[in-house]
């Protein structure tokens, strides 16, 4: 791999890295101001950074290679002048600009092994981790969550994708050891231990290399339905529907799409605030069924499954499994499966043989361990 030096001349002033992230329950709600229940992975993104002269800003990708160097004019950063992977970091220094922060040129080498594509949150990792190493570099004193809402502006504005903010506040926020507690709409936090040794469990991702970029708009749409049936329901979000009165407030809907849509996000609220009075009573164990209604959930109401996803939920669950389903935007990408520590192997091995049975490409399969976010590493 081509070392910072030897890419651009100089020692980098600095390195830093940031986690990509699963979702252990609560998808779709953060954009509805909802709860959501993410942990890091020991997965990151990581940036060699170093100062320069000229106020220009140049990103290269370890991934991708043969794209060379891309350089940008620091001071001409405008919304639409960047595509592809260089618009998530290039989005990050637009909106500290934009905050009214001084920034220099700076030289960035990013290497990752977080996956693409495979709905971990490879983009907020690059977001997060450039605005981790320009606060730094820079003295701007940045939270952990105001770096996920300058993440988040560059995601949204500047890149152009109408996400929520659970990814970029995973990435910077999440600590060893727990999953988080986010409150979406006022952005309280709490870290709520995650102690799967303790109990005797694993959680497996399966990647299934199914690759979504959202399903060409598809994830844009599903936003605007959840602000159409809020809009419908007289509230300001769906967050502000109570499950109590989740049957009524169904009934004043105009039609059976956004009935779908409402009683997902409402329901999924419910089981991420189920699943976190679990873990605080220390009985993780209990937590698969409502792992497996959730993906229920997502696949008939929210209708962003896709069939390799249910296949690794259908397997995993007949062979076993305490709870699966599919994590991240959905139309591809991961699931997840929680497992007794002891069938760790035979699960990953009946969802291997699944894939191989109808002529899928093999999925990879690897262990969650909940990790820490954003932070700088030793040179």
């Amino acid at each position: 791999m081509v070392r910072h030096e030897e890419l651009y001349g100089a020692e980098p002033d600095g390195l830093w890295a940031a986690p990509g992230r699963v979702n252990l329950i609560g998808e779709h709600t953060d954009y509805n101001d909802g709860l959501v229940l993410p942990l890091a992975l020991p997965h990151t993104t990581r940036a060699a950074v170093s100062r320069r002269a000229h106020r220009r800003l140049r990103l290269y990708s370890a991934q991708m290679p043969a794209a060379g160097p891309v350089d940008l004019d620091l001071d001409a950063l405008t919304v639409g002048a960047v595509t592809g992977w260089a618009a998530y970091p290039a989005g990050v220094a637009w909106a500290l600009r934009e905050d009214g922060h001084d920034l220099g040129g700076l030289d960035i080498l990013f290497d990752s092994d977080v996956p693409v594509g495979a709905g971990l949150s490879s983009s907020a990792a690059l977001e997060v981790v450039t605005a981790l190493a320009l606060s730094d570099l820079f003295g701007l004193g940045l939270a952990p969550d105001a770096l996920a809402r300058v993440a988040q502006r560059a995601e949204n504005d500047f890149a152009g994708v109408p996400s929520g903010i659970l990814d970029q506040m995973a990435s910077a926020c999440c600590t060893a050891g727990h999953v988080l507690r986010l409150d979406t709409r006022d952005l309280g936090m709490r870290q709520v231990p995650f102690a799967m040794a303790r109990e005797g469990l694993r959680l497996l991702v399966v990647d299934t290399g199914v690759r979504h970029a959202h399903a060409e708009g598809a994830y844009a749409g599903r936003r605007a339905e959840c602000e159409t049936g809020a809009a419908a329901l007289g509230v300001p979000a769906l967050r502000d529907v109570p499950y109590e009165g989740l049957d009524e407030a169904l009934t004043r809907l105009p039609d059976e799409t956004l009935r779908r849509r409402v009683r997902h996000v409402v329901t999924e609220n419910h089981r991420v605030e189920r699943v976190s009075a679990l873990l605080d009573a220390g009985r993780a164990r209990e937590i698969g069924p409502l792992l497996t209604a959730g993906h229920a959930s997502l696949r008939d109401d929210f209708e962003v499954s896709c069939p390799e996803l249910d296949l690794v939920v259908t397997t995993a669950t007949s062979a076993g499994a305490l709870g699966a389903r599919m994590t991240g935007g959905g139309f591809g990408g991961s699931a997840i499966v929680l497992v007794d520590a002891d069938a760790t192997e035979a699960t990953g091995k009946a969802v291997l043989d699944a894939f191989t049975g109808v002529g899928h490409h093999p999925p990879r399969v690897f262990e969650a361990i909940p990790s820490s976010g954003a932070q700088r590493l030793p040179m």
